[in-house]
């Protein structure tokens, strides 16, 4: 089961300021695919009603960062979930911030160059982390997150798992899509024929790949989310409001399977330069 935290309550999302870069793809797992006592606490957690928001979970990640010295990976597994209801059943996305910091760590070691990452957080720092989560998958060897996080975009591969009619627009508040496990499973094996069978396609096909891969490790009467997050308060209200980038995906991959290569192209060229200048923001600084 997850340690207790031990951060102190954070400002509502009301009065706190609006971190606006990242987007999220979520799995809500029953309450069956948890093994005691991990299954009784989240379902007392979802009775209790407490409900934090990803704002909330970001926020305190972002002020570990800025303690003196650093803290990159928290020293402690969150207690706090994200929950939803299916056709009456309780489902539960834990937060795992402690695995999806080890995990993000990782992914900046690759990416960015030493001098920068030093300056964000110290060699030592680092290393202890990694030290840390080298004995923590030796006693967790088949652990994985339940929330993958995306900076300054919504990668496109996500989109080949929901439908335009599961989106979910509140302006000024939220842009998500839902749909169960098996439905988007099922997207995804289709899209991943289609852009097999078509030349270009390959690195859309592979980020597929590597998504349904993480998709099978849960249980089959999950529920998936693609949230856009904090972008909602990001983007223009009339662009949030215009964007059917989820339908724009089916239309492109429905031109490639009538075997029109050159409608599938512009679809896919628009929405990958519809994307683009959303990343483009993370370097406007």
């Amino acid at each position: 089961m997850s340690e207790s935290s031990e951060h102190p309550r954070l400002p509502s999302a009301r009065s706190a300021p609006v971190v606006p870069y990242a987007s999220y793809l979520r799995v809500y797992e029953p309450l069956a695919a948890f093994a005691e006592p991990e299954r009784t606490h989240w379902a007392d957690y979802a009775r209790r009603g407490e409900a934090p928001t990803a704002q909330d979970e970001l926020r305190r990640s972002l002020a570990d960062l800025v303690a003196v010295p650093p803290v990159g990976v928290p020293v402690h597994e969150s207690a706090d979930a994200f929950t939803a209801e299916l056709d009456g059943v309780v489902l539960v996305c834990p937060w795992r911030t402690r695995l999806r910091g080890w995990l993000a760590l990782e992914e900046l070691v690759a990416e960015f160059p030493g001098p920068v990452l030093d300056a964000a957080l110290p060699p030592v720092v680092r290393r202890q982390a990694a030290a840390d989560y080298e004995r923590w998958r030796e006693r967790n060897p088949h652990s994985r997150p339940w929330i993958r996080t995306a900076v300054w975009q919504v990668p496109l591969r996500w989109f080949v798992l929901v439908a335009d009619e599961e989106r979910d627009h509140v302006p000024g508040e939220r842009l998500r899509y839902r749909t169960p496990m098996l439905q988007a499973r099922r997207r995804l094996a289709r899209g991943l024929r289609t852009l097999r069978e078509a030349e270009g396609y390959g690195a859309l096909a592979e980020g597929l790949v590597e998504v349904g891969s993480w998709l099978e490790e849960f249980h089959p009467r999950s529920l998936v989310e693609l949230d856009y997050g904090g972008l909602v308060h990001a983007l223009a209200p009339e662009r949030l409001a215009a964007d059917r980038s989820a339908g724009d995906l089916a239309t492109g991959l429905a031109a490639l399977r009538a075997g029109d290569a050159d409608a599938a192209s512009e679809t896919y060229g628009r929405l990958a330069e519809r994307w683009r200048a959303v990343r483009e923001r993370l370097f406007a600084n």
